[in-house]
């Protein structure tokens, strides 16, 4: 899905967004909030995706010879 600097550019963008639109007054306004929701929610299911799959695909080791 998305890589660590894409995770941590939006975590980024969320957070000078969040603060950006807090100085402006405009946090009220439904398509910031929008925005700044799907934002949080792609990095959050980023998480438990990358946490899961590296579970997931590791290899298992076969003592068998």
């Amino acid at each position: 899905m998305l890589n660590d600097k894409q995770s941590l550019a939006l975590t980024g963008v969320m957070v000078g967004g969040i603060f950006v639109f807090g100085i402006l007054d405009i946090l009220d306004n439904f398509v910031v909030l929008t925005l700044l929701t799907i934002i949080f929610f792609a990095v959050v299911i980023n998480i438990f995706y990358s946490k899961y799959k590296s579970k997931d695909s590791t290899p298992e080791q076969n003592t068998s010879k």
